[in-house]
């Protein structure tokens, strides 16, 4: 006999949506040219960019929600591998990658994200703006470091970032009052059909 079972797990994309805006947030904070690259950018880019969004990612694979699972995880594996770029040639461990290295790392990553966004156009709007926000910070990330643009170009890009990190910000919140209230409180957008 197949019984069901009603899988009555919290919901995870707030979190795995906080995890990635508030870290993209501070990160391009600094981009924008408000502080230097430091330690703080670092811990949330392993603790709450990284492991808070693989373990999201994680409990969406419970859910069977193979496009959270593929985004939280990757996202969170962005932000290991983005410390480690980072940390690897300070311990001695590897030389520090170029400009065109780091192009083509983050033009991936925005091909990537360009695919995902394809995917986001089956979801509500406020994920819609999450992606294609991301996937031209991305690009621009690339061509920041391709052309060794100028630093106005840079803190363009930065602010670009804090508007990317703050969409996100919005969706994992809006979910979770709308949750707890049991009605929209901040709306998401239409889902598509």
């Amino acid at each position: 006999m197949n019984e069901s079972i009603k899988n009555t797990t919290g919901n995870p994309a707030p979190l795995g949506l906080l995890g990635f805006g508030t870290t993209t947030v501070l990160l391009n904070l600094h981009n924008a040219g408000f502080y230097e690259l430091n330690s703080m950018i670092l811990a949330m880019g392993i603790c709450y960019g990284g492991v808070a969004q693989v373990i999201a990612g994680t409990m969406e694979w419970r859910k069977g929600n193979t496009f959270a699972t593929t985004a939280f995880i990757s996202y969170g594996l962005f932000w290991f591998s983005l410390v480690v770029l980072i940390v690897l040639p300070k311990i001695g461990w590897a030389s520090a990658a170029d400009s065109t290295a780091m192009a083509a790392y983050l033009a991936m990553w925005g091909l990537f994200t360009a695919v995902m966004f394809i995917g986001t156009l089956r979801l509500n709007r406020a994920l819609q703006v999450v992606f294609g926000t991301l996937t031209i910070l991305f690009f621009l990330l690339a061509i920041g470091d391709f052309t060794a643009a100028s630093p106005g170009f840079k803190h363009f890009t930065g602010y670009e970032g804090i508007f990317c990190g703050f969409s996100a910000i919005y969706a994992g919140l809006a979910q979770v009052l709308n949750e707890l209230f049991g009605k929209v409180v901040l709306p998401l957008g239409p889902v598509a059909r």
